[in-house]
């Protein structure tokens, strides 16, 4: 069989399957594939799917999975997760539905693994999706990246701003696709908003509130037995070695979500969990999409009630307030208001949203499906919606309120450089300590 005219390498077959049994199946009919859901090569050519690879199997990756599950230009080869009753379910499900697609009772295709580094380090893998607790993401993607795969990374892209320069380096480097799981982006009411702001529909901007919880907290919480199956020294991996606790990793059955992002050693709070939407959102509306703020001065309780950025075109941002009470982000303008949230948008005045833009107005780009518009970026090697720039871009800003928060003094960055401007203190922190043997 000939090479593979997007990657140069040799047609996959479906894992599991013989040489014969997948030319056998290969020229099957148009109509018996389209029962199965799974395109024969010879309607690709040369049986193009997109061979994916998912790093941590929480409740976040269970709806990656199904999504990716049911794309006929993908094929989901492996899974991995540090606890084997998770990894176990979700490897389950996989195989079930490829088994009842290919009607295939036996179908094994979809392997496990419990060290994410053998995943990335398979050929057959062009890209890995990765939903790791947020100290994890950096090193997973970067590991993927070097060994030559397309990534799709949830958000908070990164723990620390030097953790996203060298994914933003890395990315360059190897000619990756990488898409941050900002999936806001890929929502109308966002992108609206933004061109509203960005075509000059309230006036000049002079104020954005976004309205998000507050930073991490140190991890107090008391030792508790591990659960069977859970490889607690790898779930912690470069975070400081503590005692398990079950609102940090709980059992897959729990109903809510876990709660490491409330710790500094595994997140940066609401800050960077819902931060790294609205930031992003207020980054994307204000044009600074590769850049960011020059001063954070963090509340006093008197001159400044509120952690409050300032931008070097004279923008005011906080932390909170404003007036829309159902806007995650509210701009404010001479002339009017943007107020956006999931499934909510508002202007005032409200005529404002009757202005349709017109031939020569911004248009911002366009984005209905976060995880098509990967897929579609992988197959063009073009740039995503949140590709790795913007990703670290936006939750630089949140990492920014974090420091200022932490300092409790005023701060002043050089989006340039990416860098505190005469403060060694607050360089310190722009990085952590890992714990051995890991990297950046």
């Amino acid at each position: 069989m000939g090479a593979n005219q997007r990657t140069g390498r040799a047609p996959r077959r479906l894992p599991g399957m013989t040489r014969r049994s997948f030319l056998q199946r290969a020229a099957g009919t148009a109509a018996a594939a389209a029962a199965l859901n799974i395109v024969p090569s010879t309607a690709w050519g040369a049986n193009d799917r997109i061979g994916l690879g998912f790093v941590g199997m929480g409740k976040q990756m269970a709806g990656h999975l199904h999504v990716f599950l049911n794309r006929p230009q993908t094929q989901v080869l492996a899974l991995c997760d540090v606890e084997a009753k998770r990894l176990a379910v979700r490897q389950g499900e996989a195989n079930a539905f490829y088994a009842d697609r290919t009607g295939e009772a036996s179908y094994a295709g979809v392997d496990a693994y419990e060290d994410f580094r053998e995943l990335v380090a398979r050929p057959d893998i062009d890209a890995v999706v990765i939903a790791t607790p947020d100290h994890w993401h950096a090193l997973v993607a970067l590991r993927a990246m070097e060994q030559g795969k397309d990534v799709y990374c949830e958000k908070p892209l990164t723990l620390t701003i030097n953790e996203g320069k060298a994914l933003v380096a890395t990315a360059r480097r190897y000619g990756r696709v990488f898409q941050t799981g900002s999936q806001q982006r890929s929502s109308r009411e966002f992108r609206t908003a933004c061109e509203l702001v960005r075509n000059g529909r309230i006036g000049k901007v002079h104020t954005v509130h976004v309205n998000v919880g507050g930073p991490p907290v140190e991890c107090l919480l008391p030792g508790e037995p591990v659960p069977e199956g859970l490889n607690w020294d790898f779930w912690l991996g470069p975070a400081p070695w503590r005692p398990y606790n079950s609102d940090i990793a709980p059992d897959m059955d729990y109903p809510g979500w876990p709660n490491f992002r409330a710790y500094r050693d595994y997140s940066g709070g609401m800050m960077t969990d819902w931060g790294a939407h609205h930031f992003d959102i207020a980054q994307w509306g204000l044009g600074m999409d590769g850049s960011g703020p020059v001063e954070i001065t963090p509340p006093d309780g008197v001159a400044y009630p509120r952690l409050t950025y300032r931008y070097a075109n004279g923008v005011t941002m906080y932390h909170g307030g404003g007036q829309g009470g159902s806007a995650g982000v509210e701009f404010i303008g001479e002339e009017g208001r943007v107020m956006v949230n999931r499934g909510y948008l508002e202007t005032d005045p409200p005529e404002v949203l009757d202005q349709p833009l017109g031939p020569e107005d911004i248009r911002l780009y366009e984005s209905s499906s976060h995880h098509d518009n990967w897929l579609e970026c992988i197959a063009s090697r073009g740039k995503p919606i949140c590709h790795a720039e913007i990703g670290h871009r936006s939750v630089t800003v949140c990492h920014l309120g974090n420091i200022a928060y932490a300092i409790k003094r005023p701060l002043k960055w050089d989006p340039e450089a990416e860098a505190f401007i005469d403060d060694p203190e607050a360089n310190r922190l722009l990085q952590r300590p890992m714990r051995a043997p890991w990297t950046i």
